[in-house]
């Protein structure tokens, strides 16, 4: 799953949902303009091409790999019919659903009410949650393209991070020096998003 990958743009009809494993894959919606914003991430912890057993079978948003890695790819019939069984594999993704409704709906108040500053610390740190690393390969203009902001602020945001200590930022690479730092600076959007993600997925997100 290659850096920039699109696995499925608006409106597609989904054939495959896939389980990211290393790699991590953003749900994007996109404005007739061009204009994108981030919706939601999904890595180690989740699936991606839930609209598929919601009844939708196609979606409104774009998802595409935010972070290079891997993951299993599965065939969408195959998916209905292990759902369809009732059993444990569809009562795991309906909770997989909730907390996914839960990180939506919270970055959509984040994008409203908080400063950029919290608002790429939210997003450091649901990364660094998805990648058993520190280091992320990002470029400011996908970052931008994720949280809809122009591409000057992020450098400007970056940089208050990087002058404080958190963060080491240089050609598209970032690490994270201070994580706690990193959750201190940041609103508490994230720690509702991490909590619900705990709470409905204890034996995923304890991995």
């Amino acid at each position: 799953m290659p850096l920039g990958r699109v696995l499925y743009e608006s409106g597609d009809r989904l054939a495959h949902v896939f389980f990211p494993t290393t790699a991590i894959v953003s749900l994007l919606y996109v404005m007739e303009d061009g204009a994108s914003a981030e919706i939601a991430v999904a890595g180690y912890e989740g699936i991606v091409g839930i609209s598929l057993f919601m009844g939708g079978q196609s979606t409104p948003s774009r998802a595409v790999v935010q972070s290079a890695g891997y993951g299993f790819r599965l065939e969408a019939s195959l998916m209905m019919q292990e759902f369809n069984r009732g059993g444990p594999v569809m009562h795991l993704l309906l909770r997989y659903t909730q907390a996914l409704i839960t990180q939506m709906s919270q970055t959509a108040v984040c994008n409203r009410h908080h400063s950029l500053d919290k608002q790429l610390c939210r997003w450091l740190l649901l990364s660094l949650d998805r990648l058993h690393s520190t280091n992320l390969v990002m470029t400011q203009e996908l970052i931008a393209n994720m949280l809809g902001v122009r591409r000057e602020g992020v450098t400007e945001a970056a940089g208050r991070l990087q002058k404080a200590g958190l963060i080491r930022y240089q050609r598209g690479h970032i690490t994270v020096l201070d994580r706690e730092g990193l959750e201190q600076r940041s609103c508490e959007c994230y720690a509702v998003v991490k909590s619900e993600y705990d709470r409905l997925l204890p034996d995923v997100t304890a991995v």
